[in-house]
């Protein structure tokens, strides 16, 4: 959430998420930054993936079982950038229906980055490339 609002990007959450966004913690954590934050959520993959293709966006994931680094991606200024749960990535079906996957390459022997870092970094890219 919190780096959404300070890159001023849209966050969309696909339910069930693994934790209520009205819940009291979760709007602790965000601080004063849900005030700056472009929140979607959905209802399902189903609901989310439905509005992706009717909007014309770009599903974009990050995984490890990509062979594509984000580095060698050319993102486009309406992609959307998908992380799955830390834990266990998205489901199967999730991943066939994307778009695209793109990794971010590591040392050999580590399992991965967090999902708020690996959502850092390759934001952070997308950033550069779209506002070069």
């Amino acid at each position: 959430m919190r780096l959404s609002a300070c890159f001023g990007v849209s966050l969309h959450i696909i339910e069930p998420a693994g934790f209520h966004i009205d819940d009291k913690r979760v709007n602790r954590v965000a601080m004063d930054y849900i005030q700056h934050l472009k929140l979607q959520k959905h209802t399902s993959w189903d609901a989310f993936h439905s509005w992706a293709i009717n909007e014309s966006r770009r599903i974009i994931l990050a995984t490890t079982k990509s062979k594509v680094s984000y580095l060698n991606f050319n993102f486009r200024k309406d992609d959307i950038l998908l992380f799955g749960r830390e834990s266990s990535g998205v489901p199967d079906n999730v991943h066939i229906l994307c778009d695209n996957r793109i990794k971010i390459f590591m040392q050999n022997e580590i399992r991965s980055f967090n999902v708020a870092n690996s959502c850092a970094i390759i934001l952070s890219e997308a950033i550069r490339q779209i506002n070069c």
